[in-house]
Parts: C-alpha cells; structure tokens; sequence
C-alpha cells in the first residue's frame, strides 16, 4: 500500500444541509485498503486470475479488483464501461501503462471465446501484473467516483427526491459501514443514472437504492433491505434470455456484507 496519511472522504455541496449533514469523513489508509480487500472478495475472491474476467452471458471483459467494465469496440451494451477511465487514472499517478493497453480501441478481444483463449498470452499477464500491484490507486480510484456521484446522482429528480438522496447518503457517509456500502454498491451496479441500464422502465444503481429506503436509525440495514428489492426487481424484469436469475443469490450475499462489514 502507497503511504498516503489518510484520505478525507468529503461529499462537497452536503456541508449545510438539514439534519443529518453529511460532514467530513477521514478514512484511514488501513481502513480503505479494507474496504478495496472486500470488494475485491466479493467479485472474484480476491483471486489474481479473477482480475482479468469474462462473464459467461456478459458481452464485456470485467478487470481489477472491482471488476470494472471494458467493452469491445462498437458495442451495443448498456452497461457502463469505467475500465479505460480507471488507466487514464493510473496513468496520472504516474504507473508505467503497457502500450498496448495505451493504443487500445476498446476491448481488443472481441468475444469472451477470445478472451478466455487469450487467458495465458503475455497481455493479459501484463494486465493482471498491472492489476495486482495497484490495488490501492484501484481503491482511491473507486473513491473518487464516489465523491462525484452524489451531483449525478440527483440530475432530473423533483427537488423532494434529491433532498431525499442527499439525506440518506450523508447518514450513510458518516460510518465505515456505510462508506463501505456506497461505495461497493455504485461501484458493482453504477449510479442508476442511464436511460439504457433500464430493464422495462427500471434501473438498479445507487439512485434507486436510495430512493427505496425509508427513513431509519439502521440507515445501512435499511440500504442493504432497499439494495435487495431494487436487485430483485432488476431480475424479475430482465430478459429472459439473459438468465439472471443465476446471479441473484450471489448478489445478494454480497450486498449481506453491508450489515456485517467493520473495518479497524
């Protein structure tokens, strides 16, 4: 880990709302590295081959400890890609970027077929090296997100609906549960923000999420009760073709490690 004193997890424009506000949060290194730990479990195990994955149904690789989305070139998927802003991110931190990955158009495999036979070329062993040894500039990559979700978030909603968001992310902002639960949530299923990550009308990410919570002392077993009807309702809406069904259980047990999560 990179020795950095401590990232300050600050939600600008939050500062001066009604109660609960949404102060400033130190996060220590220690405790994001955690956090990037768990992520990192809760997509592949924490497996070194499972930083360069493909999977089966999916029409988009999914790399780094969060999995983040890369999609060939002149895709038609819906799902957000993120994996070519996080290189631009390593690559301002000054990692040495392979220059393949540099000049590359999108995914250059184009199938998961192609993918998986590639599995044991030199490029994805440079990938997964280059995945390894910078878990933690992935971890403030995935913080950074974070702190400008909450303006993305509310783009569009009435102004009931956004003091809503803003509510419950401030009061979930002020734990290491909850910091936790946000950002692993946007993170494994996006903001919930684009027109095309809609399944007959209905979305999944972070916005519906908290727009499904009640009002709670519990306010992370209240995110994690939300998170799993918003995901339910995402399978029960999808095509059937896609089988999602076949991932609910594991999404499920992921989203059961926000009641559970402490971190020292």
């Amino acid at each position: 880990m990179r020795d950095y004193p401590f990232l300050m997890f600050v939600i600008v424009g939050c500062l001066f709302l009604l109660p609960p506000p949404c102060r400033a949060f130190q996060i220590s290194t220690e405790q994001a590295r955690q956090m990037g730990e768990q992520i990192w479990k809760n997509e592949c195990k924490k497996s070194v081959a499972g930083l360069t994955s493909w999977n089966a149904g999916e029409e988009f690789a999914s790399l780094g400890i969060g999995h983040f989305i890369w999609h060939p070139k002149n895709s038609n998927s819906p799902f957000k890609e993120s994996f070519p802003n996080l290189i631009k991110f390593l690559g301002k931190h000054q990692v040495a970027i392979p220059q393949w990955l540099i000049q590359a158009d999108g995914c250059p495999w184009k199938t998961r077929e192609e993918f998986m036979a590639a599995q044991d070329k030199e490029e994805l062993r440079e990938l997964r090296q280059l995945l390894a040894e910078n878990v933690d500039l992935q971890i403030y990559f995935m913080f950074e997100r974070l702190e400008r979700s909450l303006p993305i978030l509310m783009e569009n909603l009435s102004a009931e609906e956004q003091e809503k968001i803003q509510r419950q992310f401030c009061q979930l902002s002020q734990s290491l549960a909850g910091t936790y639960a946000l950002l692993d949530y946007v993170n494994f299923k996006g903001e919930g923000v684009s027109p095309q990550e809609r399944y007959q009308g209905g979305g999944w990410g972070l916005r519906q999420v908290l727009l499904g919570m009640n009002l709670s002392d519990e306010p992370v077993k209240e995110f994690a009760r939300s998170a799993r009807s918003v995901l339910e309702n995402r399978v029960q809406n999808s095509p059937p073709q896609r089988n999602e069904k076949r991932w609910l259980q594991g999404w499920l047990n992921r989203v059961q490690t926000y009641e559970f999560y402490s971190a020292s």
